[in-house]
C-alpha cells in the first residue's frame, strides 16, 4: 500500500488535502478515487485513508482508521557524520534512516572538504528533511529521524549532556562489534570522520573528553560504508537484525 508523509495533523473522519508533491505522486502511480493509502504525519502511528479526489495538483483523502504500528529501534542511534563530499551525504541520510537511526548529527571537521554557509546549510537541511521523509515512507517508519544542525568538530565533543559516543578509528583496540556484545542495547552516537579521516589531534581531544574509540576491523572503510556498517552491526549483536 503507498505511504505518505504528511506534515500536519490528521484524524480519523476528517477530509484532508494532500501535499502537492503527494497529489503528484498519486497521478504518476495512476491511482483512483476509492484507492486506499497509507498517511503519517511523524507523531507515531499510521492512518489508512481512502482516496477522494485524485487531482493531479490537489488530490485530497478521507482518513478512514488509525493504526499505532511502530517500527523503531528500542534503542537510539545517533549517526554524527562528518560532512562528505558530493550528493554522499544524501545516500548516508536515506540509509541511516531505513537501518533506524534516530537522529542524524552532521559534523564539521577539520580534513572536511564540504564547508556550508549559513544560507547553504539552510538548504541543505531542507533537502535532507526531504530524503528523510522520502526514506521513511519507503521503509515503513512513522517517527521521523531528528536532523540536527550542523556544527564544528570541537562543538560537539565539547557537549556534555550526551549519551555513550562511540569514534570509529582504525586506531580503536576493540571492535565495535565485540563492545557491544559486552553491553546492553543503550543509546549511543557514532561519530564517523570525513573522507580523510579525522586528524590525530582531534581523535585525542575526541577521546579525552570521553568519547570511545572502536574499530570497524581490519579494512579501513569509506566514510559512506563506516557508519552504515556500524548501525548495522550494532542491529546485529543487539538483536533488531
Amino acid at each position: 500500500m503507498p505511504r505518505f508523509f504528511c506534515p500536519f495533523p490528521l484524524t480519523v473522519g476528517a477530509i484532508v488535502t494532500l501535499p502537492e508533491h503527494v497529489s503528484h505522486h498519486l497521478h504518476v502511480l495512476r491511482l483512483c478515487a476509492g484507492d486506499t493509502i497509507t498517511l503519517f504525519n511523524g507523531d507515531g502511528g499510521e492512518y489508512a485513508a481512502t482516496l477522494a479526489v485524485p487531482d493531479r495538483k490537489r488530490a485530497t483523502a478521507e482518513v478512514k482508521t488509525f493504526s499505532p504500528r511502530d517500527v523503531e529501534l528500542p534503542y537510539a542511534i545517533t549517526l554524527a557524520q562528518a560532512l562528505p563530499e558530493g550528493a554522499k551525504m544524501d545516500w548516508i541520510i536515506e540509509k541511516a534512516v531505513e537501518l533506524g537511526a534516530a537522529a542524524i548529527q552532521p559534523i564539521a571537521s577539520r580534513r572536511c572538504v564540504v564547508r556550508l554557509s549559513a544560507e547553504r546549510a539552510a538548504r541543505k537541511m531542507e533537502h535532507w528533511e526531504g530524503i528523510i521523509a522520502s526514506a521513511s515512507e519507503q521503509c515503513g517508519r512513522n517517527r521521523l529521524a531528528n536532523l540536527c544542525e550542523p556544527v564544528e568538530f570541537g562543538e560537539w565533543i565539547r557537549q556534555q549532556d550526551l549519551h555513550r559516543r562511540i569514534l570509529l578509528s582504525p586506531r580503536g583496540e576493540q571492535s565495535l562489534s565485540d563492545w557491544a556484545r559486552h553491553h546492553p542495547p543503550q543509546a549511543v552516537a557514532l561519530l564517523i570522520g570525513p573522507e580523510g579521516g579525522f586528524t590525530d589531534q582531534e581523535e585525542a581531544s575526541a577521546i579525552a573528553r570521553g568519547v570511545l574509540p572502536l574499530s570497524m576491523g581490519a579494512r579501513v572503510l569509506r566514510t559512506e560504508t563506516a557508519g552504515l556498517t556500524a548501525v548495522a552491526a550494532l542491529n546485529a549483536v543487539w538483536g533488531e537484525i
